[in-house]
């Protein structure tokens, strides 16, 4: 079997090296506690994008810090009684994509939003202010600041805050939101059902952000993880500070949020994937205790795997 990384069986038991801050647990309680005062002020706006079956809005709704985010939303038309949802994660620096992909769900008899992560391609508000890089590194981006202004601890409660909207339409059943996405998308999709567990199928793809020293270790801290190097090499170019920036970098590492995982979970991973390494995503794996099923594809790396979506498309169909 080709290897970039551990060997599988290795893979199956590896637990991850980043550190996790002492007071994990109580940073996100704390989050969510934030969140809780946040009203979302919930906006729809009728898009240009119109089809015989599906109604498409422009959805806004604020997260923490007074941001105004953006998410397609589309239901199918005339469709009134409650029915499942799907949440949809982009990857990292990308946008929600075109409104044509989501009609496969929408046809199904499912509501389908999918979101703009703030500060990246789409159209969500980014009103961070933040001490330290912010150039293009949304990773480390208020690592030199107090770790409750970090830029991706305010994304993660935007996909709960998201989840929450939905699960408030009228036409969409709270028991039966699903949510999906590839890389970044994958990260946002573990988290999303960690800081609401009511999630209850997801299908997270190759994710990014997890296990950051061992991405470190691997040499693999460039393409997606380059901020980790630019970081050093910018503000601590010695490594003196290399052990606290880790446990800091903890914060926001996917694999120690997972535990809260209710919803049952069909997870793809690529064995040769040199940009998210198979032993990072392992570790957030490994650690769900709710039902769950990896799919691995021995050959594929971080592309386009195929079957996943078809795979992905009939688990959903059980929601």
């Amino acid at each position: 079997m080709p290897l970039i990384d551990m060997p599988l069986a290795e893979l199956k038991k590896y637990n991850g090296i980043n550190p996790c801050p002492p007071d994990f647990d109580e940073y996100w309680a704390k989050a969510k506690e934030e969140l809780e005062t946040v009203d979302p002020q919930v906006e729809l706006v009728p898009s240009n994008f119109q089809v015989p079956f599906a109604e498409c809005f422009d959805l806004y709704f604020t997260g923490v810090r007074g941001a105004r985010v953006h998410a397609k939303y589309l239901r199918p038309k005339g469709v009134n009684k409650p029915h499942p949802a799907i949440l949809q994660f982009h990857g990292y620096t990308s946008n929600s994509g075109d409104w044509n992909d989501k009609l496969n769900f929408v046809a199904m008899g499912y509501s389908v939003a999918a979101l703009d992560v703030r500060g990246q391609g789409g159209y969500s508000e980014d009103s961070g202010c933040v001490k330290g890089d912010t150039v293009h590194g949304h990773i480390i981006r208020g690592l030199d600041d107090n770790p409750e202004n970090m830029f991706f601890r305010h994304v993660f409660l935007d996909t709960a805050q998201l989840a929450k909207v939905v699960m408030s339409m009228p036409e969409v059943d709270e028991n039966r939101v699903g949510a999906m996405g590839f890389s970044q998308g994958g990260a946002l999709t573990l988290v999303c059902a960690s800081l609401e567990p009511r999630i209850k199928r997801l299908a997270p793809v190759y994710p990014f952000l997890c296990d950051y020293k061992r991405v470190w270790e691997m040499d693999l801290a460039k393409d997606a993880y380059s901020d980790i190097r630019d970081y050093f090499r910018l503000f601590d170019p010695l490594h003196e500070r290399e052990d606290e920036v880790f446990e800091k970098l903890g914060y926001i590492d996917v694999q120690y949020l997972v535990k809260h995982i209710k919803g049952e979970v069909l997870m793809g991973v690529g064995l040769m994937d040199n940009i998210c390494p198979p032993s990072t995503q392992f570790s957030a794996y490994n650690k769900i205790t709710s039902k769950k099923q990896m799919l691995i594809y021995p050959d594929y790396g971080h592309e386009n795997i195929p079957t996943i979506m078809d795979k992905i498309y009939q688990f959903m169909l059980e929601l």
